[in-house]
């Protein structure tokens, strides 16, 4: 398979106007500030939303954006499976932010860490707890290994069961207030 076409913020933005844009990071990261015109299509329920991007894509282009480019990449990989051409953001929201370009903030929206920090925090303090319970409980050392190998596991495949796990939390999903998913997938429709 080859790899999605990717355009650089500069690139992007010059030709907004252009593209459905769909943010593939989870609620509670889209609300604390996304490309604007943005629509939120959480990476876990992309399939659900295949019918409905096929329609947005026939009418126009897809940019396909979340933190860093990762997410968005793989989402491209799996609408290119269903016959849906997208482009992806190179560096993501980081990057267009970085290079000037305001993100949109729903009013009253709470600031979330981006998904990658969260997967670090966590990885990071499992691995810690493990190697310290380690001391009275060797076998807790486990704990420490199992992560590492999750790691190692997650870079190969250029997946992340932990990122999919904590994208559940709370924090991370979208306030009440906010529309929803088949709220997004009708504006596509039309």
């Amino acid at each position: 398979m080859t790899s999605p076409v990717s355009l650089s913020p500069a690139q992007a933005a010059a030709r907004l106007a252009e593209f459905t844009v769909i943010d593939v990071r989870a609620p509670g990261e889209y609300a604390s500030g996304h490309v604007p015109g943005a629509l939120n299509i959480p990476l876990d329920r992309l399939s659900e939303a295949v019918p409905a991007l096929k329609s947005a894509a026939a009418r126009g282009s897809l940019l396909v954006v979340c933190a860093s480019g990762v997410r968005s990449t793989r989402a491209c990989d799996i609408l290119a499976d269903a016959d849906i051409d997208a482009v992806t953001l190179s560096g993501g929201t980081s990057a267009w932010e970085s290079e000037g370009h305001g993100l949109d903030q729903p009013a009253g929206a709470r600031a979330t860490w981006p998904m990658e920090r969260q997967v670090r925090l966590a990885a990071g303090s499992l691995v810690v707890a493990g190697l310290l319970a380690g001391v009275r409980f060797p076998a807790a050392r486990w704990i420490s290994a199992g992560v590492g190998s999750g790691l190692v596991f997650s870079a190969v495949t250029n997946t992340c069961g932990m990122a999919a796990a904590l994208s559940r939390l709370p924090y991370n999903r979208a306030p009440r207030s906010a529309a929803g998913l088949d709220d997004t997938l009708h504006a596509l429709q039309g």
